[in-house]
C-alpha cells in the first residue's frame, strides 16, 4: 500500500481466555456465531500477536472495543487493558463495556470515565433476529435510554452495533441526543449479499447518514465459508463512504475476529484498492486521520 502515513486501527481486540473470563471464548457449548466456526479465536490474543498479523503494514495506533468479558467485572478488563498498555504501547484507547439498563449503569460509566484511556462504552441493544421483524428493539427501551442520556456529561460516546434493521431507531436516538457522538460498528452488519439485502441494507443506512454525530466503521465484513475479497466488498465500502462522506468513514481490521475470514494484509491491501481513485486527503483521513480525531487520541502520544 502506497502512503505516507501509518494506519490507525479503529476497532480491535486483545484477549487472553487462559487468564480471564469470556463466556463466549471461554463456556461450552460455543454460541452461534456470524462467522461460523470460532474455535481458532478461543486462544490468548496479545499485542504480539496483533503486530505479527499487521506486518507489513505500520499501524501507530490502535482502538480496543470491548471483548465481551464476563459481564460482571466490566471493571476488571479495563484494569488488564491499562497493563496492557503499559505493557506493550497498545492499544492507544480503548471502548469499555456497559449495560446501559443496568441500575447500576451511572456508578459503573463513571468508573470508567475516570481512565484517561477510555473514549466510549459499548452495549449491543436488543434486537429482532431478522428484518421480518418489526417489533421495537433495545434502543426504544426506557431504561436503555436513561443510561445512553448518562454519556454525553461524562465525555463517553456511544459505539453502536446492530443489524441494519435497527438503525431507524439509531437515527431517532441520534437526533434526540445530538450531544452524544454514536460511532456504528461493522458497516451496519450488511450480511445478506443478495440484491434486495444490499438495497434494504442501504435504505437504512441512508436513513442514518443525515445525522451529524454519526460516524461508521467499515469493518466486520467478512462472510461465513468465503475468503474477504474486494469484488465482494467493494460496493459495501463506497456506498458507505458515498452516504455519510469520507469525514465520518474509518477503516479498521476487526482482528482478530476477522482473521477467520482473511489476513490483515488481504482486508487492508483490499481497502486500498477500493478507494485508489480518492484524493490522497481523503485516504489519509480513512485510514488514520478520521480515527485520530474521532477517539481524541494524540499523535506521537500514548493518551
Amino acid at each position: 500500500m502506497s502512503r505516507g502515513f501509518a494506519l490507525v486501527d479503529a476497532h480491535q481486540h486483545f484477549w487472553d481466555p487462559t487468564r480471564n473470563h469470556h463466556p463466549w471464548l471461554c463456556d461450552e457449548p460455543p454460541i452461534a456465531f456470524r462467522y461460523g466456526d470460532y474455535s481458532a479465536l478461543r486462544r490468548p490474543y496479545l499485542p504480539p500477536h496483533y503486530r505479527a498479523d499487521a506486518a507489513p503494514f505500520e499501524v501507530s495506533h490502535s482502538v480496543y472495543i470491548e471483548t465481551e468479558w464476563d459481564p460482571t467485572d466490566a471493571d476488571g478488563e479495563m484494569r488488564y487493558v491499562d497493563t496492557l498498555r503499559r505493557e506493550h504501547g497498545l492499544p492507544s484507547v480503548a471502548i469499555a463495556q456497559a449495560w446501559l439498563d443496568d441500575d447500576a449503569a451511572a456508578a459503573q460509566l463513571e468508573r470508567h470515565a475516570v481512565h484517561p484511556f477510555v473514549r466510549g462504552v459499548r452495549h449491543k441493544p436488543r434486537a429482532n433476529a431478522s428484518p421480518a421483524d418489526s417489533a421495537p428493539g433495545g434502543m426504544a427501551l426506557a431504561a436503555w435510554r436513561a443510561g445512553y442520556a448518562l454519556l454525553a456529561p461524562l465525555n463517553l460516546h456511544f459505539e453502536l452495533q446492530t443489524p441494519w434493521w435497527h438503525l431507524h431507531e439509531a437515527a431517532q436516538l441520534a437526533r434526540e441526543f445530538e450531544a452524544t457522538p454514536i460511532v456504528l460498528n461493522h458497516t451496519g452488519l450488511p450480511a445478506d449479499r443478495s440484491a434486495e439485502g444490499l438495497a434494504a441494507w442501504r435504505r437504512a443506512m441512508a436513513l442514518l447518514a443525515p445525522c451529524p454525530n454519526v460516524s461508521v466503521k467499515i469493518s466486520g465484513l467478512g462472510q461465513r465459508g468465503q475468503p474477504w475479497t474486494v469484488d465482494a466488498n467493494r460496493e459495501i465500502v463506497l456506498t458507505t463512504i458515498e452516504l455519510f462522506g469520507a469525514a465520518r468513514c474509518m477503516f479498521a481490521s476487526n482482528f482478530p475476529v476477522d482473521g477467520l475470514c482473511g489476513s490483515f494484509t488481504s482486508i487492508f491491501s483490499g481497502f486500498d484498492e477500493i478507494t485508489r481513485s480518492f484524493s490522497a486527503g481523503e485516504r489519509r483521513a480513512l485510514f488514520r486521520d478520521n480515527a485520530l480525531r474521532l477517539y481524541r487520541i494524540t499523535e506521537g502520544a500514548q493518551t
